[in-house]
This record gives C-alpha cells, sequence and structure tokens, in this order.
C-alpha cells in the first residue's frame, strides 16, 4: 500500500512539473518580447536616426571644406551667407540637408510616424531642390565640390528613403506581429495547461485499500471465510 501512495504520488509531482515546464518558456517569451516593446525605439529605428544624422554633418563637413579650399572660411561665409546668390552658394544645399535633419527627427525620434508621408516629402523637395539649382546655378564650373555636394545630397535623402521604407517600417511591423502572437500564446496557456489534481485520482484511500486487501485473503483462503461467517 506504501509503495502505491509514493508511486501516485510521483505520478502526481511528474504531471504538475510537466504542466509548469511546457507553460514556463511561453511566459518567458512573453516578458521579454514586453520589454522590448517597452523601449522607447527599436533598433532599426535608431540606425535610421543616426544615418540621418550622418547626412546633416556628411554635408556640414564638405561645405565646411568647400569655404576654407576657396579662400577661407570668413571670406567665403560673407560671401555665400550674407551676400547668398543662388547661382553660385553652396549654402542652400548645407540648408536642404538641415531640412532633411530636422523634419526626419522630428517625424520618426520624436513623434515616432509609422508612416512613409513624411520622408516623401523631405526626398521630393530635396531632388526638386537640387535639380533645379544645377540647371539653373553655375555650380559645375566652380570645381570639384560643384559636382559633388549636390551629388551627394541627392544620393543620402534615397539612401534615407530606402532604409525606411524597406527596413525600418516592414521590420517593425514584424515585430509587432510576432509580439502579438506570444501574447496571445501566453494568454492562451493556462487554460490549455493541466487542471488541479486531486489525490483520489491515483489511488484509493487507506480504508479502501485495506478493505480489498482483506476481500483478496478472504478469496485465497475459502476456510477462513467461513468461519468468520460462523461467528
Amino acid at each position: 500500500m506504501d509503495s502505491r501512495c509514493s508511486s501516485s504520488a510521483d505520478s502526481r509531482l511528474t504531471c504538475r512539473a510537466a504542466g509548469s515546464i511546457n507553460t514556463t518558456p511561453i511566459s518567458v517569451r512573453g516578458e521579454s518580447y514586453e520589454v522590448g516593446e517597452k523601449k522607447c525605439i527599436s533598433d532599426v529605428r535608431r540606425t535610421f536616426c543616426l544615418f540621418v544624422t550622418f547626412d546633416l554633418l556628411f554635408i556640414t563637413l564638405l561645405w565646411i571644406i568647400e569655404l576654407n579650399v576657396n579662400g577661407g572660411i570668413q571670406q567665403q561665409l560673407d560671401k555665400e551667407v550674407l551676400h547668398y546668390n543662388y547661382r553660385a552658394s553652396f549654402f542652400d544645399i548645407f540648408l536642404l540637408a538641415v531640412f532633411r535633419f530636422a523634419a526626419l527627427i522630428l517625424a520618426y525620434a520624436v513623434c515616432k510616424l509609422r508612416h512613409w508621408w513624411a520622408i516623401a516629402i523631405t526626398t521630393a523637395v530635396s531632388c526638386a531642390f537640387l535639380i533645379v539649382k544645377v540647371i539653373l546655378s553655375k555650380l559645375l564650373s566652380q570645381g570639384a565640390f560643384g559636382y559633388l555636394l549636390p551629388i551627394i545630397s541627392f544620393v543620402l535623402a534615397w539612401i534615407e528613403t530606402w532604409l525606411l521604407d524597406f527596413k525600418v517600417l516592414p521590420q517593425e511591423t514584424e515585430d509587432e506581429n510576432r509580439y502579438q502572437s506570444i501574447m496571445d500564446a501566453t494568454e492562451r496557456a493556462p487554460l490549455m495547461g493541466p487542471g488541479p489534481l486531486s489525490d483520489g485520482q491515483f489511488y484509493s484511500p487507506p480504508e479502501s485499500l485495506a478493505d480489498s486487501d482483506e476481500e483478496l485473503d478472504d478469496k485465497h483462503d475459502p476456510e477462513k471465510g467461513l468461519i468468520q461467517q460462523v461467528i
């Protein structure tokens, strides 16, 4: 009888342990995705914001180099900023980079937009402005920087569009769908797990076991049974 009780207790512990093992990974994954969801900004969006910052810094660096090469920074600042000329100044290309940086950081880092309309506006404005400036200005006659600054500004604007449209938004949508599926599985896990187990499901109470042992003895020893009936 003791062996039956111990075996039934072991089986109950095994079932309960198995149920806890089955539900634990789902809850752990749900908690990990919940922590990821609470992050202020996703990794791929942070990479995009870093590239937008690189766009501004790179155009600024090239413009400073151009100012220094063509006669000194102070003299060229006076010529290109204070006496601005659309056909000969690179200052507007720098302002265009500032416009892209401010608009994209505000839209996708501060407001955390999940749509492409903001970068569509910045890319369209950049492309239109650069094409018109190259056609109407005299930048191409001012040396290598007359080619370099418009081309690099144009290329960076389109790389930002590609990053957002093909990397940031699809990756965040996929992460959100995965997080939602994990949360749904976590909510369904308690319903699918094993219920509470009662002691009576695995072995009989000691009284019933004792009675059954006496009945078995009576079957094997019929004379003892007859004697008990006579008494």
